[in-house]
This record gives C-alpha cells, structure tokens and sequence, in this order.
C-alpha cells in the first residue's frame, strides 16, 4: 500500500529497537486480534496492517529497504508474499497469548482463519463469497528484462510493451542502479484486470543481466581480464584499467607477478540495490607467450637461461 508508515501503524519512532518493536506489536495484537474482535472488519483490517507492520519492521533487512527507499520503493520491490515469507505468526501470536490465526505459509491455529497475499482475500466468518470475491487482485505478471551491464551501474529507463486485455501498452520503467539478475520491481496494478471487479494484479520486473564482451558480472562484483607482457610481469609496470562508469584507472603491477594473478580495485564495481556501497572490481592478470621468438629474442631468452631464469 502506497504510503503506508510502519512506524506509525506500531506507534513507534524509526529509532526503535527490536524489543520495542515486539512490545508495540504484542500491545496492539492484543487489542486487534480477530479471536478478541469477532466480526468487527475494522479491527481485522487493523491487525493485517499492524502485522504487515511487524513483518517488515522485525526484520533486518526488510527495515533496511524500507528505510533507504521509503515506502513506494519498498513496496516496488517486495510483494505481499515477500514480506511475509518466512514469517510464522502462529506462533509469534502464540507467544503473546493470543490465538494462532492461519497465515499464509504459517501454522493453523485454534484462532480466526484468514490469510495475507496475493489472490488471497482478508476476512473471515460473515463476508459473502461475492464480498471476497470483489477483493480478489488480478493475476500478477513477470517480465524478464535483458539489462547491460553498463544499465545496472547507472541506472536507466526502459519501455515495456505489454499486450494486456486485448491491447498494446507501453509502460515506462525506471531501472535503479544495482539491479543485478533476479532482482525485481515490482509496479503495482499493472498485471491483468480482476475477474471479479477487484484491484488489477501486479506487474513484475525481473533483471537478466546479458553478456558483456569487457566485463562479467558476479553479483554486484565486475571481472576485467587484462594482459601483460612476460617482461612487464618480471619487472613490474602499470596498466590502465577501465571502469564501468568510462574512467580510466591506473593498477601498479608488482614484479614477479604471477599469471592469472587477481587484483582487486575496491568501491569501483555495480553499487548496491540498497543504496549502500558498491561492489568491487578484480582485475586478472593474463601474461602473454608468444609462440614464436625472432632470433634476437632468442638469444637473450637463452642468456636468461644461462643466468637461472
């Protein structure tokens, strides 16, 4: 939900700390746990939302992302099923002294049934299948985007041509810097239309970062393959390295360096998704042997020999 304040639906600061988070959350389940408001919609839409809440908030990372990105990134990059998965409330609620209410992925308890995510309807007891049925998304859609290397250092701007309910859109994607292969965005309510009038489902984005002739890729870690000449490896040298974003490097190669020999420039590889730091960039030293040595190049690799080398 768009705009959505977890802090102050736990009303709680953003200094908070896990115990305090915990405390608030078992404070408000306590009042709005469906066993203890029994057909009261209200209490049942404040308990999803205190517990989406808690889900995200009692959750390292998760409260990471939502802090750097706020609220529209955050839910840009997790849907419904993100947030909760893994979470067991059943047992968190069980822990508070409540009844375990049947989550989405979690554990079957003596309390209400109802369920958080996708295609899965909030309510219980008293709503008419028609009431359910109206609040039933669309089918989410995932869309595999090719992305270049030089796209996901810098962020970029992309068009998606979708054919949705017998047409053609464009829909104009910004691409965040860091959004390697199987990172997603999510673009809420421009998936497929409801059968039922409901809210549309969601669209997905998902990276396929594609093969680049300079670099490669592992994680948000770039891979530069340089070579050096066999003298240059004996005495030492400094190459110029190129970077993603177009600078230019200078790397001090040390004598007696080895082949296949990996250097690192740290800070200068893909940044984070998160915002926070970059990753790095590994130089490997390839050493180059010619196949065929003029007589003058023999010589003096004989009289290398002769000396021990």
């Amino acid at each position: 939900m768009p705009g959505i304040d977890y802090y102050k639906t736990l009303g709680v600061n953003k200094k908070a700390s896990d115990a305090e988070i915990k405390k608030a959350y078992r404070k408000l389940a306590m009042k709005y746990h469906p066993d203890h408001t029994e057909g009261d919609k209200a209490a049942e839409e404040k308990f999803k939302k205190i517990s989406e809440a808690y889900a995200v908030l009692s959750d390292k990372e998760k409260r990471s992302q939502y802090d750097t990105f706020g609220s529209t990134g955050f839910q840009q990059r997790y849907s419904q099923e993100d947030i909760f998965r893994g979470f067991d409330f059943s047992d968190i609620l069980k822990e508070f002294g409540v009844g375990g209410a049947n989550f989405s992925g979690g554990k079957r308890g003596g309390g209400k049934r109802f369920a958080f995510g996708n295609n899965s309807p909030f309510g219980g007891g008293g709503s008419c299948p028609r009431h359910q049925q109206a609040r039933v998304k669309g089918s989410d859609l995932m869309y595999e985007m090719p992305l270049t290397i030089q796209e996901i250092a810098t962020g970029t701007s992309k068009t998606v041509r979708l054919e949705l309910d017998g047409s053609i859109k464009n829909i104009t994607v910004k691409i965040p810097k860091g959004m390697i292969s199987g990172k997603k965005l999510r673009l809420a309510e421009k998936g497929e239309k409801s059968p039922y009038g409901g809210p549309p489902g969601d669209l997905y984005i998902q990276a396929n970062v594609i093969d680049d002739p300079v670099y490669s890729a592992k994680g948000y870690d770039l891979y530069i393959n340089r070579e050096i000449k066999l003298s240059d490896a004996l005495l030492g040298t400094s190459i110029s390295v190129p970077t993603v974003e177009g600078k230019k490097l200078s790397l001090k190669i040390p004598a007696g360096t080895n082949h296949k020999t990996t250097m690192r420039l740290s800070n200068h590889g893909i940044p984070n998704m998160n915002g926070r730091g970059k990753g790095n960039l590994f130089v490997i030293i390839n050493i180059f042997t010619p196949k065929n040595l003029n007589n003058k190049q023999k010589l003096l690799i004989k009289k290398l020999a002769d000396v021990g080398l």
